[in-house]
């Protein structure tokens, strides 16, 4: 609703805007319409990031592409207008390439939405793809007028006019009248149910379309469209790398890891593309770094070759980049020669092509094959090989993570910052083509990415160096090499290097206790921390930092392949190592503790079967997390009894799911105890009242001598539903909670595994617990003289409960 609405908002102002132009002074100014489609474009960006990634729709690529479009619209719209786009014929030159990619992408997006059933959507993109289109024919004649244009935006309008009515009926009605196309809850039913069915990743699409914008910006040049490369097409190029940035973290949200690492690869062109047409303003005929592409392009290759294993189609679009790399490489002009801009056309159709598959694939029952069932068919007959699947893919190290592994990325933008420092040049030429987009952008920008997605998965260590690594190359990047640090040296850059040494040397001390590959891994980049440290004090060896880059590298591109064959094959293809110190309790490898998130049914059931074969779990409640064990498993009460180390005045409790399981004995209480039980659960109360015979009737057997007093037991209802259907899965359970005696509460699945890892089978990971306080423990034994007391005033406060009582006794 929010995405169809600023559409036809952006679009109206795009109308007043043509409509008023033949006049001597329009409406709309150019630098506030430019202003404002930037604001309309983060709104669409908004409304295309919050589309659920289960429910895969056009709207999706719809928003993402146009927000796209009028973000480096705008951006042109005010150049234009703060006079840096004087030269006559540059406003033309500047739009063209924009205007013609988003043609044809909204004309792809049109087509598949009236194939899938999506009319609304696809008369949208149609209208603009027309609106588009008279766009690129009134630059080149004025007899066409602007109103043509006007026309196509006003068509947008009425599309977003009739949906708007269509919903205001709706909720005027309650439901009852819903126009054709604006009934959201039958949509998202069917979005949810094809969602299902496909599984594919909504986001690859609008990545492929952003490709197609950075080529034609290229392609337009060769073709004679445009006259040169200059200022006003760095908008087109930035845009496409600062959203296939988002794009790139969107994948890593939807658990396609070679996919975020191959458009975080594109960014960097990107990025790069659009730094050599800004760089001649300052410095003209800096040759771009030709180790780097080299470099570059093997990393594509290699890319290339295990997204093939995913999608062979997806694989071989990945080697038109590595050609791309390649012409690069061999042009001393770089993008402005005609080799590179040749195979940009190569990248435009088939960033075109394999963007209309995956476009269809995602909305479309019936797929177009990709290849992907051959490759599977081929490497099922190897026994070599064999690709990682299931539930447990993206398993993260500690609990669950909403992302998948960065780590890929991370470790290809090290080699990619490492090589483009080994190039030859003047260090003190400013803004050198080599910083910015090679060292900045890949060793900087990406691995901060990669570090915050390491960290969102439990990985403090590796999160830390990413983020220690990547602060540390944008600092020296542009200060050394982007002439901001002259010819002098100075004590003050000697101490900072100095304090980040230390740092460093602290993550190569906690690497000894992860693995081989991480100890290499940091160890190494002490040494180009030390070719730093030299420089700044004037005593740098020849050729020591040429050799301290070269060394990172290598071992940085060993990590990457480990990382890539670890994340597509079982088994150990490249080992990363063992610990190089080992122990007892520290660096003691990977534990047998099961991490299942608490947000997937599949996952209570994992722990129901757990519980019910004997076995003990730490899972999440309405409180704190709690270590459990099934009633009717006096082995397994018995073994959490001892990894707790409970003591004898803290005895563990019992939970139900609902008060149905004490129906049998109901005659064993008294009608007041019954009632206050019935009206205090499900709460965080947890009531101890007198042990009896009702205790056999939940099976308990052996175990009863674990749990509550020879006179007393504390029982509850949680108000939770996760722990109430793992109850009713498997039937009562005894409960302590998840930490040693005398230790604070546990709050978080982390913390379960910190504190008990060792000792327990399983972990249900629903995040931090909603409370960070315990429950109320009330004493109900002598309820029946109408008094209580409290063991413990938990979240739910006295006065509280003393009213349910009281409203009890007067029913």
């Amino acid at each position: 609703c929010i995405g169809l609405l600023g559409i036809s908002a952006g679009s109206l102002l795009l109308a007043v805007h043509f409509y008023s132009s033949c006049r001597a002074a329009p409406l709309i100014p150019s630098t506030a319409l430019g202003v404002l489609l930037l604001i309309l474009s983060a709104l669409l960006a908004y409304a295309g990031i919050r589309r659920r990634l289960r429910n895969a729709s056009l709207l999706v690529s719809l928003c993402m592409t146009l927000s796209a479009f009028w973000c480096g619209y705008g951006v042109i719209l005010v150049l234009a207008g703060q006079g840096a786009l004087a030269e006559p014929g540059d406003s033309r030159d500047a739009l063209l390439p924009g205007l013609a990619t988003f043609t044809l992408a909204l004309l792809l997006v049109a087509v598949v939405g009236f194939l899938c059933g999506e009319p609304v959507l696809a008369l949208l993109a149609a209208a603009v793809s027309l609106a588009s289109a008279h766009e690129v024919a009134l630059h080149y004649s004025s007899s066409l007028g602007p109103s043509a244009v006007a026309c196509g935006h006003l068509v947008v309008c009425l599309v977003g006019g009739y949906f708007a009515l269509g919903r205001i009926l709706y909720l005027l009605t309650k439901g009852k009248v819903a126009l054709p196309g604006t009934d959201l809850a039958k949509k998202k039913a069917q979005e949810q149910s094809r969602g299902r069915a496909g599984g594919t990743n909504p986001f690859v699409a609008p990545g492929l379309l952003l490709n197609m914008l950075s080529a034609s910006v290229f392609c337009c040049r060769l073709q004679g469209v445009t006259h040169r490369l200059f200022l006003g097409h760095v908008p087109w190029l930035w845009a496409a790398g600062t959203y296939q940035i988002g794009i790139c973290v969107l994948s890593y949200r939807a658990m396609d890891v070679l996919t975020a690492t191959a458009f975080g690869f594109t960014s960097i062109l990107q990025f790069a593309a659009g730094y050599c047409l800004l760089y001649p303003t300052w410095q003209p005929d800096e040759p771009i770094p030709t180790p780097f592409l080299v470099v570059f392009s093997i990393l594509f290759a290699v890319l290339a070759l295990f997204l093939s294993l995913q999608s062979p189609v997806d694989g071989l679009y990945l080697l038109v980049f590595v050609t791309y790399c390649i012409a690069l490489a061999c042009s001393p002009r770089g993008f402005f020669a005609g080799g590179p801009q040749g195979v940009a056309v190569a990248i435009f159709v088939a960033s075109a092509l394999v963007a209309l598959i995956h476009l269809y694939n995602v909305r479309a029952r019936a797929k177009i094959p990709t290849g992907k069932g051959a490759v599977r068919a081929l490497l099922a007959r190897s026994s070599l090989l064999k690709l990682r699947e299931g539930l447990d893919l993206h398993a993260p190290y500690l609990g669950y993570s909403k992302y998948a592994d960065a780590e890929v990325l991370a470790y290809a933008c090290s080699v990619l910052a490492s090589f483009a420092l080994t190039t030859p040049g003047d260090p003190q030429a400013p803004l050198a083509t080599v910083v910015i987009p090679w060292v900045v952008v890949a060793g900087g920008i990406l691995k901060l990415l990669g570090g915050s997605v390491a960290f969102a998965r439990g990985k403090t260590l590796e999160s830390s160096a990413f983020i220690l690594y990547a602060v540390m190359w944008i600092i020296w990047g542009l200060t050394r090499y982007g002439g901001l640090y002259g010819t002098t040296r100075s004590f003050h850059a000697a101490v900072g290097i100095a304090a980040f040494m230390l740092f460093n040397s602290f993550v190569v001390f906690c690497s000894l206790f992860l693995n081989m590959a991480w100890f290499f891994y940091s160890l190494t980049f002490m040494l180009i921390a030390v070719s730093f440290l030299l420089d700044a004090i004037l005593a740098l060896p020849t050729g020591y930092d040429i050799a301290a880059t070269l060394i990172f590298g290598l071992v940085s591109f060993y990590c990457f392949l480990a990382a890539l064959s670890s994340s597509t094959f079982e088994g150990c293809c490249l080992p990363m190592g063992g610990p190089v110190v080992q122990l007892s309790g520290v660096g003691a490898g990977a534990t047998k503790c099961l991490h299942l998130p608490a947000r997937k049914a599949s996952s209570v059931k994992r722990i129901a079967d757990i519980l019910r074969n004997g076995g003990t779990c730490g899972i999440p409640t309405d409180t704190v997390y709690v270590l459990v064990a099934a009633c009717n498993r006096p082995d397994a009460v018995e073994k959490a009894h001892r990894s707790k180390r409970q003591a004898q005045d803290r005895p563990m409790s019992l939970w139900i799911s609902s008060l149905k399981q004490l129906e049998p004995a109901r005659h064993l209480f008294t009608p007041l105890l019954w009632d206050f039980m019935e009206a205090a659960w499900p709460s965080p109360i947890s009531l101890v009242i007198p042990r009896g015979e009702w205790v056999d009737f939940l099976g308990m057997k052996d175990s009863a001598k674990y749990v509550g007093t020879p006179q007393s037991v504390a029982i509850r209802i949680p108000d939770c539903s996760v722990t109430t259907h793992l109850i009713d899965l498997v039937g009562p359970i005894v409960v302590t909670s998840a930490n040693p005696t005398g230790e604070a509460d546990t709050t978080h699945h982390n913390q379960v595994y910190a504190k008990l890892g060792d000792k327990v089978d399983a972990v249900l990971c629903g995040g931090p617990s909603p409370e960070n306080i315990a429950s109320t423990v009330v004493d109900c034994t002598k309820i029946d003289s109408g008094n209580i007391g409290f063991f413990r005033v938990g979240i739910i406060p006295k006065s509280q409960v003393l009213q349910i009582l009281e409203q009890v006794q007067k029913k």
